[in-house]
Parts: C-alpha cells; sequence; structure tokens
C-alpha cells in the first residue's frame, strides 16, 4: 500500500521544477494572486488534474519563495480534499505538503482505499524521501484497516 499512496501523492511533486514540464489543469470558481504575501489561492470547487492524480478540494494554496511558482515553500489544500489515482483514493479535511522536508500530511478524517483495502486514522503522513507512509490515530480513535486477499 505504500508504493500506491506515494504514486497517490504524486501530485505534491508537481510543484518540483522536474515536474513543472507536466500540463497541469486547475479549475475553481475564484483564483487570487497576492505579489506581497507571494500566495496563490485557488478556492471553490477546486480540481487540479495532473497526469497521474486529480485533486479535489475546497481550497488550495501555495505560498511561493522568491522564485516565484516554481519556488513552491508550502502547498496546502483544505476542505474535503480528494486525491484519485486509477488505483487509489485518499481522503481528508487537509493535505499539506512542505517540499523542504518531502513530508506529505492528509489530516481530518483520513481514508486511504485500492483494491488491497481501505485504512482510516487520523492522520497520514508520507515520507517522499524514503517512502514511508505512517498513519497514526489522535488517540481517540485507532487505526483500522481491513484487506482484502487477490
Amino acid at each position: 500500500m505504500t508504493r500506491s499512496i506515494a504514486a497517490l501523492l504524486a501530485f505534491f511533486l508537481l510543484i518540483a521544477p522536474v515536474a513543472a514540464q507536466q500540463p497541469v489543469n486547475i479549475t475553481a470558481d475564484q483564483f487570487t494572486v497576492d505579489e506581497k504575501t507571494k500566495q496563490a489561492v485557488f478556492t471553490g470547487n477546486v480540481v487540479v488534474v495532473h497526469p497521474s492524480v486529480t485533486v479535489h478540494a475546497n481550497k488550495v494554496e501555495a505560498i511561493y519563495g522568491a522564485g516565484g511558482a516554481s519556488d513552491i515553500e508550502s502547498f496546502v489544500a483544505t476542505g474535503a480534499v480528494t486525491l484519485d489515482t486509477p488505483d487509489q483514493k485518499a481522503t481528508g479535511e487537509r493535505a499539506v505538503f512542505n517540499p523542504g522536508d518531502q513530508l506529505l500530511r492528509l489530516t481530518g478524517n483520513v481514508k486511504v482505499t485500492n483494491p488491497s483495502g481501505t485504512v482510516d486514522s487520523s492522520e497520514l503522513v508520507v515520507n517522499l524521501a524514503t517512502n514511508v507512509s505512517t498513519f497514526t490515530s489522535n488517540g481517540n480513535d485507532r487505526v483500522t484497516g481491513v484487506f482484502t486477499s487477490q
């Protein structure tokens, strides 16, 4: 399941310069760029389509550095976040990716589903540098998984 999660979350790699050559289509009800705060914000029914994954969220915000759009410091998707690939679907309330530490955090009623099963947790942290995925609970609920043999 870890390899599938990494593939699912490849969307977040699209903001790296190497992947910037891939076409990315973004639609939203509104798009705002604030040069002073170096923020780009898509709001309302946001759909981001990348060749390897489609992201749905209520809001997608990118904070960028001096290098402009290719110098992303953080990327946040909030509100009914869904990440879809042909093989897997992950849902949560918030997804945060910071290129500096190569960690992606999906939080808030996380559910990851693929043909081999389903995992529910409070948080999923994917280390894209090591390809290690860690599901955790918030203390009130436990991480649960249901797996099927193929």
